[in-house]
C-alpha cells in the first residue's frame, strides 16, 4: 500500500478522533560549501591584470615582498578578509603574480617584481604580455584571434561560449576583462572600427608562451581529417603574391595535415579550366583565400565556394582589400614589415585551417 496523503490522514484522524500527525520537515542546508553546483564555472581570472597587481605590490610594499597570509595581505590592502578578496587572490594567482609556498601563504612572484619595479623599458611590458598569456581562458582566445580582428559582438560571444565555454551569464565580464588586460599590455589595437589583436608570436620574450605545436595537437583533436583530404588554394598566380604557395601555404596546408591543392600547379591541363576549379573547389575539406590585391579570379572562386558553402580561411595583408560583405567572418592580417611575418602567417594559417574544420560555422559566409 502507498502512504496516506495529509489531506487523508486529517479525515481519518476527524473521523476517528485521532491526533493529526505532525509533518516533520527536512532541515535546510545552511552549509552552501556542501551543496552540490549545477551552474557552469568560470576558469578564468575576474580581474583585470591591473587590478591584479594590487595584493602583490601591497605585499611589496608593505612587507618588503616577503611570503605573508592571507589574512595579513588584506591588511597591507587596507580591505576586509571576505569573499571578494578571497576571488581577487585567485585572479592574481591565475596571471601568474602571485604563488603559494604553503597553505594560506601568498607571496609575490618573480614575474610581479618585474612589472611593479621594472629593471629596464621592456619589463614592465614584456611581464603583462607574460601574465596575460598565463590566464586560463584568455590566454586560449588570445591565441585563437592572434593576427585578427576580434569578431562583432554577437560573433564573438557566441565563439566564447561554443569554443571557450565561457558561461553565457559572464559574456560581458569576460569581454571587459579580456579586451582591458590585452589594451594594458599592448596586445590589442584599434583598426577603424574593430579592435585587432597583434599577433606575438615570434620575436618576443612572451612568444615563448605561444607554442603552435601544442596548439596544433589541440586543435586536432576537435577536427577529424583523412589522408585524402585536401586543401585547395584560390590565390594570383603572378609574383609576389603567387610565390606564397611553396613559401607561405604549403608548409602551412601540410603542418595542418592535409594536402594542398592549386589551379595553376596541379589540375591545369586539358579540359574546361572552370569544370577543374569547380571541381578542385567542390572536393576540397576547406579552401584559403588571398584576398590582398582584389584579383578577380580569386573573387570568382570565394563566391563558389561559399555558394557550396565551404570553409574559408581568409588571408589579407591589409583590410581595405576585403569586401565589406566578408568582415564579419575571420580574416588573418599579415604585415610584411614585420621581420617574422611568414613564420607568423605559416603557424596561424595552420592553426586556423584546423580550427575552421572543427568550427566551420566561424569561416562559412551564410
Amino acid at each position: 500500500m502507498t502512504e496516506p496523503t495529509k489531506v487523508s490522514e486529517l479525515k481519518e484522524a476527524v473521523v476517528k478522533k485521532q491526533p493529526v500527525k505532525k509533518v516533520v520537515k527536512k532541515p535546510i542546508n545552511k552549509n552552501p560549501k556542501k551543496a552540490k553546483s549545477t551552474g557552469p564555472t568560470s576558469n578564468y581570472p575576474r580581474h583585470t591584470v591591473e587590478k591584479a597587481l594590487r595584493i602583490p605590490r601591497a605585499i611589496l610594499e608593505q612587507n618588503a615582498g616577503k611570503e605573508c597570509s592571507q589574512a595579513d595581505s588584506a591588511k597591507y590592502c587596507g580591505v576586509g578578509y571576505n569573499g571578494p578578496y578571497q576571488l581577487e587572490i585567485s585572479s592574481s594567482l591565475k596571471y601568474g603574480l602571485l604563488e603559494r609556498p604553503s597553505p594560506n601563504q601568498i607571496k609575490p612572484t618573480e614575474l610581479a617584481k618585474q612589472i611593479i619595479k621594472p629593471q629596464s623599458s621592456e619589463d614592465e611590458l614584456n611581464g603583462l604580455r607574460t601574465a596575460v598569456l598565463n590566464a586560463p581562458t584568455i590566454s586560449d582566445v588570445y591565441k585563437h584571434y592572434r593576427g585578427e580582428n576580434l569578431p562583432d559582438r554577437k560573433f564573438f560571444e557566441n565563439a566564447l561560449v561554443d569554443t571557450f565555454k565561457v558561461p553565457t551569464e559572464k559574456l560581458s565580464e569576460f569581454i571587459e576583462i579580456f579586451t582591458e588586460s590585452l589594451g594594458s599590455s599592448k596586445l590589442i589595437e584599434k583598426s577603424g572600427n574593430k579592435y585587432r589583436v597583434l599577433d606575438i608570436s615570434a620575436g618576443n620574450i612572451s612568444s615563448k608562451l605561444i607554442d603552435s605545436g601544442t596548439e596544433l595537437k589541440k586543435l586536432s583533436k576537435s577536427a577529424p581529417i583523412n589522408s585524402t583530404d585536401t586543401c585547395f588554394v584560390m590565390m594570383p598566380f603572378s609574383a609576389p603574391l603567387g610565390d606564397y604557395y611553396t613559401k607561405i601555404y604549403e608548409p602551412a596546408i601540410k603542418k595542418s595535415g592535409l594536402n594542398p591543392s592549386r589551379a595553376d600547379n596541379d589540375i591545369f591541363g586539358t579540359g574546361k579550366i572552370v569544370d577543374q576549379i569547380w571541381s578542385g573547389i567542390n572536393s576540397a575539406k576547406i579552401l584559403i583565400a588571398e584576398l590582398t590585391g582584389r584579383n578577380p579570379n580569386v573573387y570568382y572562386e570565394l563566391g563558389l565556394a561559399h555558394a557550396l558553402k565551404k570553409p574559408v580561411v581568409l588571408i589579407s595583408s591589409n583590410e581595405e582589400d576585403v569586401p565589406f560583405d566578408l568582415k564579419h567572418i575571420r580574416v588573418i592580417y599579415y604585415d610584411k614589415n614585420d621581420p617574422f611575418w611568414g613564420e607568423k602567417l605559416i603557424d596561424k594559417v595552420a592553426e586556423n585551417i584546423l580550427s575552421a574544420i572543427a568550427h566551420p560555422q566561424e569561416t562559412i559566409l551564410f
